[in-house]
């Protein structure tokens, strides 16, 4: 199964669709918050189904603040990560991990893309698939579940650059 990852696209489809068409095929899309609607845009642009949670900048929205997604055995905890503080660092998230039995968590709000492992927890912040950097990258993730779980970041060129 592979799975691509966005967060924080706040209404820049051009960009994210250029963004996950630059990822392949895909069986399932991941929207790690901010701008919540735009998850369902991308579910139609893909015909794909998309799990989404709502992020800081979604006050009006209507949605899951964390989603517990189990695929070929694997538990996968989505969250923005804004009500756990992850600007400041990421121990309250990763206590939320642990609760949940969690293998891979990911989440947002950062706008910077990383994956990490910690106490036995995959981590994947995709970054921000809207806003691009000083580089005019914008990034996100892809996850491919088999026998195991692996994630890696991708980076494209803003739209237009």
């Amino acid at each position: 199964m592979r799975i691509g990852v966005v967060s924080d696209t706040h209404g820049s489809l051009s960009t994210a669709i250029k963004l996950i068409r630059e990822m392949g095929e895909l069986d399932l899309l991941l929207h790690a918050g901010d701008y919540y609607r735009d998850a369902a845009a991308l579910a139609r642009e893909f015909n794909l189904p998309v799990r989404a949670v709502v992020g800081n900048c979604d006050l009006a929205a209507k949605g899951p603040v964390e989603e517990y997604i189990e695929l070929a055995g694997w538990r996968i905890l989505l969250c923005h990560g804004h009500r756990y503080r992850v600007k400041i660092g990421l121990l309250p998230l990763f206590y939320r991990a642990q609760e949940m039995g969690a293998d891979l968590v990911v989440f947002g709000h950062t706008h910077r893309a990383e994956e990490f492992t910690r106490g036995g927890i995959k981590f994947l912040n995709p970054g921000t698939a809207g806003v691009p950097n000083r580089e005019g990258l914008v990034t996100g993730g892809i996850i491919e579940i088999g026998s195991g779980i692996r994630t890696s970041i991708i980076a494209s060129r803003e739209a237009g650059s």
